[in-house]
Parts: C-alpha cells; sequence; structure tokens
C-alpha cells in the first residue's frame, strides 16, 4: 500500500507530455493512479498512456480552446470523474514588455491562466458535486522573482498562483483543495537550450544553494504530496521548489571584506 494513498484514484494531467508533466504521470502511475494523459499532441499522449498502462487514456486537449477542455471534460465525466487535477501546460514567449505583442501576450495568458481556470472548472465540477478533491497548478519562481525577457509569462504565473489561492477560498468550504507548485531552475524540454552551454548551466548550477539544476522529478514528487491525503489540511499554497534559489538574494549584495 502507498504511503501517499492515491491507490485508485483518477488524476488528469494537463501538459502531460512535457517535461514535468510527464515525470507527474509516471509517478502517479506508480502510485495506482489512473492518468488521463491532456495534450495538444494526441499521438504523443496516446504512446504515452500506453506506456503507463493501469487504464490510463489519453485525450487531445489545447488549454486556449475552451470547446477541447469541455469536451475532454465530458468524456472524463462520463468515465467516472476526476478525483485530481494536475494543470503543468504552459508556453513561453520570450519578449520584454516595450516590446512584446499582444498577441504573445494574449496567447501566454490564454494557456498559463485562462486555461487553468476552464481546466478547473470542467474538471472540478465532479469534484464539488462529491465534496472532495485535489487540484495541484504548476507556477513558477517567475510568479514573485522578475527576469529579463519574461514580463507575460512572469505575469501569468503571478496570476496562477492567484488563482489557485481563489480556488482555495471558494472551493475549500466544498471539499476541493487547491495548491501551487512553483519551480526553480529546471532542465525540461522547454528549458534544455538553457542547459545546452556548460558554461551556463556551471553558472546557474553555482546560484543555487543546493549546487545542482532540479529535475522534472523533483516538481512531481511534491505535486503528488498536494494532491494525496496527506496533505488534507493544505490549501491555498505556493510550495516554492527551487534548490533554495530564492534565499539567495541578500548573497548578491557586495559586502567589505567579502569576496
Amino acid at each position: 500500500m502507498s504511503w501517499l494513498g492515491l491507490e485508485g484514484m483518477t488524476a488528469v494531467v494537463t501538459g502531460a507530455s512535457g517535461g514535468i508533466g510527464r515525470a507527474i504521470c509516471d509517478s502517479l502511475a506508480k502510485e495506482g493512479v489512473r492518468v488521463v494523459v491532456l495534450d495538444r499532441d494526441l499521438a504523443r499522449a496516446e504512446q504515452q498512456a500506453a506506456a503507463l498502462g493501469g487504464g490510463a487514456f489519453a485525450l487531445t486537449c489545447d488549454l486556449a480552446k475552451p470547446d477541447e477542455v469541455a469536451t475532454a471534460a465530458a468524456r472524463v465525466e462520463a468515465e467516472g470523474g476526476a478525483d485530481i487535477l494536475i494543470n503543468s501546460a504552459a508556453i513561453l514567449r520570450p519578449g520584454n514588455l516595450d516590446v512584446i505583442s499582444e498577441a504573445d501576450w494574449s496567447a501566454m495568458l490564454s494557456v498559463n491562466l485562462t486555461g487553468y481556470l476552464t481546466a478547473s472548472q470542467g474538471f472540478g465540477r465532479s469534484m464539488l458535486e462529491r465534496g472532495k478533491g485535489a487540484i495541484v497548478h504548476i507556477a513558477s519562481i517567475a510568479a514573485s522573482q522578475p527576469q529579463p525577457s519574461s514580463g507575460a509569462y512572469s505575469a501569468s504565473k503571478a496570476a496562477t498562483v492567484m488563482l489557485s489561492r481563489q480556488l482555495a477560498f471558494e472551493w475549500g468550504p466544498r471539499g476541493v483543495r487547491s495548491n501551487c507548485v512553483s519551480p526553480g531552475l529546471v532542465n525540461t524540454p522547454m528549458s534544455a537550450a538553457f542547459y545546452a552551454d556548460p558554461d551556463v548551466r556551471t553558472k546557474r548550477e553555482a546560484m543555487v544553494p543546493l549546487r545542482r539544476i532540479g529535475d522534472p522529478q523533483d516538481m512531481a514528487d511534491v505535486a503528488l504530496f498536494l494532491a494525496s491525503p496527506r496533505a488534507s489540511y493544505v490549501n491555498g499554497q505556493d510550495i516554492v521548489v527551487d534548490g533554495g534559489l530564492s534565499q539567495g538574494l541578500m548573497g548578491l549584495v557586495p559586502r567589505p571584506g567579502y569576496a
């Protein structure tokens, strides 16, 4: 028996074929959870679901398209409904705020924020009816730490954290919890280009107190805890998983007698 107590549950994972999403799916399946693999690439999602086993199945779903979310939610409802929703889908279109186009701004908000709301509404409906369920949103330390060429992404993730808190406040009395995981520096397909440069990787590792770049599994472990009955009294929280990176700001301040 799993310590997390997740056996027999059904979990929907958006952006399931991405780095963090895939790790979450793998971990859920190992815990005896039936995983619903949601991704824009249906062929890839179907291959992933087949490898997971345990009754896993794939659905095509672009969070930027509310009709696709509604269709996927109806299919899951027909299969008994979801006990867990993990919002992991995200897109990144770099650009400083003085030049970013309205199209890029809107695209990121439509997936990273509005998509999380429509998914929560669609897959959370059966949770609210049953009076129990857990939602975990993958946010980012960019939600609280401005970074170069990331204005729209950072804004979308900051809004995601508040969306999660608002859901926790509104849905908590009805038995549904909502929490966030905010990754720091993680090596995923979305960030792989950064780590292809050994010098960049070395400098980034030196900034993290634990002296390593995060792995998708580090995020999956925290997401599973938050989704599980072991976190039954955790609601409306944003768990930062960054190896201590966000605690290092004052270490950058010059001081007499220190290198």
